[in-house]
């Protein structure tokens, strides 16, 4: 079994544990589309991440609200912050303490399978969530237009809620479904989700694919994979970077 197919069977035991139906006293929240777009391109989504499946632990002494106030500090747009425990060793309360301390947008990453789990980011304090096409389409038997109709469902979720969504894709036919779903945010991953391997190229592959016309009032991200400015690919409105921040803050900013 793919590492992702088990991912997406935790999250199927994790939402039956999730018993918020409706969230109460969500605070205002902060414009993620807008901090992306302003310039100068690329903007950084700076990602706070303890671990990972393909690298394990990254941060010995990790603190999330330290390193995510370091990195508004240095100009970060925004925060991404992993939340999945099993795999990732991430914690729903960490985004909560991280968006209380910075002034920042911040974007709940985790896998989404679940209206319950947008709630549930909009009461923690998310200003966006991360949905992933190719899990989408796991979930509707590899059908794109079951996975456009639950994309679409998602998304209309998070709007009632004010967050913003960042729609990942890895290869053309994800890329369609976002596209057709008119979503403002499409982020492009250059990790494989199924062996955890990278190619930078991805991003240049597929944003060669993506239409003109939808480039201009809309937001491209590149994802995974950057260790320096140098490996910025061109044409993006913003990068999201996770380990290479962990490596050295100061090849990015």
């Amino acid at each position: 079994m793919h590492i992702l197919d088990k991912i997406i069977q935790t999250k199927k035991q994790e939402i039956a544990n999730i018993f918020l139906v409706e969230p109460v006293a969500v605070k205002p929240t902060r414009d993620f589309f807008g901090a992306l777009k302003q310039p100068p391109a690329p903007r950084i989504i700076a990602e706070v991440k303890k671990a990972s499946p393909s690298k394990g632990l990254i941060y010995n002494d990790f603190d999330p609200v330290r390193l995510a106030l370091q990195f508004e500090a240095q100009g970060a747009a925004a925060i991404s912050v992993l939340t999945d425990e099993q795999y990732f060793q991430g914690k729903l309360a960490y985004l909560t303490a991280v968006k209380e301390a910075v002034k920042i947008p911040v974007l709940r990453k985790d896998f989404i399978i679940s209206e319950k789990q947008i709630k549930e980011a909009a009461v923690a304090g998310a200003d966006a969530v991360l949905l992933i096409v190719k899990v989408l389409l796991r979930l509707s038997d590899n059908r794109p237009d079951r996975a456009l109709l639950l994309l679409s469902h998602f998304m209309g979720v998070a709007e009632d809620h004010g967050l913003h969504c960042l729609v990942e894709v890895h290869d053309a036919l994800d890329l369609k479904i976002a596209v057709t779903s008119g979503n403002k945010i499409i982020g492009i991953n250059n990790r494989n989700l199924d062996t955890f391997t990278l190619d930078l190229e991805t991003t240049a592959t597929l944003s060669a694919l993506v239409p003109e016309s939808w480039r201009s009032n809309n937001c491209l991200v590149s994802e995974s994979g950057m260790f320096s400015k140098s490996d910025f690919p061109a044409g993006v409105d913003a990068v999201l970077v996770g380990e290479g921040l962990a490596r050295d803050p100061g090849a990015f900013f």
